[in-house]
């Protein structure tokens, strides 16, 4: 399966990952959301967003980012806080 065919990444956000060395579905499941998101904040996009964020949590669980649980957006949006 190629990055792209996980749920919530397009083709612009796979070549994020890939540029910062993510390019197996598994390979963002073990690094996790929030450190897939720093590495492309940092090295990438130092623009990238929340949606972004709640996109990776969505393709890591297989569901569309608008089915994640209020409690997991949460966590993610003060995680998103404390970058800025």
């Amino acid at each position: 399966m190629k990055i792209s065919e996980m749920k919530n990444i397009g083709v612009v956000n796979e070549e994020k990952l890939e540029q910062v060395g993510i390019v197996t579905p598994d390979q963002l499941r073990e690094l996790g959301t929030e450190a897939a998101f720093l590495k492309i904040r940092h090295l990438v996009d130092d623009g990238a967003c929340l949606h972004l964020l709640y996109g990776l949590e969505g393709a890591i669980q297989d569901i569309p980012k608008r089915e994640l649980s209020e409690r997991r957006k949460a966590e993610l949006r003060d995680f998103f806080k404390q970058l800025n």
